[in-house]
């Protein structure tokens, strides 16, 4: 079950990016794909400026994409979360030092009589790393949804294709579900049992079941320096996304009809025309820094990432160029000094 969970993740994620790098693909008899898949992500502005109107929903439903995402990532969180307090704490292991020590003196037969305890470390350490990748993710999504609720203020004509829209809703499915894909099924197992023992043995069930903060937050702090450095990566970009959603919420406030534009200046908007999308990138790149980099679908995450804000950007950037004669000549569309 968990390797055809990964699998069907995996397929999912190249089925989703694949697309988008034929699209960017800078071939001229690949125009007509290239315009097919423009017209799936354009929304907004974009969208405004095209007579592609078909199909659409207001974009003001991104709201859902993030409604759907914290309640998804939280059932999951806690789900993990429980699973890991329960099952798998992280506690000190003197043997296990003491048989890596054997092995590297060479008494390799002692370290393969603890090798079972070797494998339990490894798999609590796989949990724990869930956790923290969903916490992560949990950040992330609620204040997304906070922006979307009172910081951007769309336009009542702002459409989005719908193909975007179920896009939308099936990336923050699926992106935290990969975040704990290896785990999942045992937390499913597990919380199946616990519901099946709550409802054959009521409240009693739960007596005995006492919860400490610190045996919580302590096997977070064991997990080690890659994990803090991906925090601290997804926090800088967190930061600047925030800042520049605000300059866009902002904007709204000085124009004075609903179709009217502004250049949005400040923070990375001195320098990349969609840095909002730029700040997505660092986030999920500290993701990936965090989760160690060994996991291929969360590199596939970042992948699909990558391409479907870039293919974006490079659109949103061509639509402010033919905008705004005085538009800054120093600014790129997404990737600063390059693109």
């Amino acid at each position: 079950m968990e390797l055809g969970l990964v699998e069907l993740l995996r397929a999912a994620w190249i089925a989703g990016t694949l697309p988008i790098l034929i699209a960017s693909l800078p071939c001229s008899w690949l125009g007509s794909f290239h315009g097919l898949v423009l017209g799936f992500a354009r929304r907004g502005k974009i969208m405004q400026s095209s007579s592609h109107r078909k199909f659409t929903v207001p974009q003001r439903f991104f709201t859902h994409f993030y409604v759907v995402a914290v309640a998804w990532t939280t059932l999951l969180l806690l789900g993990t979360s429980i699973y890991a307090y329960r099952m798998t704490p992280i506690v000190s292991e003197p043997f296990f030092y003491s048989d890596l020590g054997s092995y590297l003196a060479g008494r390799s037969n002692i370290f393969s009589f603890h090798r079972s305890r070797l494998m339990s470390l490894e798999n609590r350490y796989r949990v724990w790393l869930s956790v923290f990748l969903l916490l992560l993710m949990e950040v992330q999504v609620s204040r997304r949804l906070f922006e979307t609720a009172y910081v951007f203020k769309y336009s009542a004509s702002a459409r989005m294709h719908i193909f975007g829209y179920l896009t939308g809703l099936f990336f923050y499915t699926a992106a935290p579900l990969t975040l704990c894909c290896t785990c999942a099924p045992e937390v499913l197992k597990f919380g199946i049992n616990e519901v099946s023992e709550f409802i054959l043995k009521g409240t009693s069930s739960m007596q005995n079941i006492e919860f400490h903060w610190w045996d919580f937050v302590n096997p977070l702090l064991k997990l080690g320096w890659c994990q803090w450095i991906g925090a601290v990566i997804f926090l800088w970009g967190w930061i600047h996304q925030h800042r520049c959603h605000a300059i866009l919420g902002s904007l709204r406030e000085h124009v004075g009809k609903a179709d009217e534009y502004v250049i949005p200046r400040g923070d990375w908007f001195e320098i990349v025309s969609s840095p909002h999308y730029l700040a997505e990138i660092v986030i999920y790149a500290g993701m990936v820094f965090a989760s160690g980099g060994a996991d291929l679908t969360i590199w596939l995450v970042f992948g699909f990432v990558v391409s479907n804000l870039v293919f974006a950007a490079a659109e949103t950037h061509r639509w402010y160029l033919q905008k705004f004669d005085n538009y800054p000549s120093n600014r790129v569309a997404i990737i600063p000094f390059l693109c």
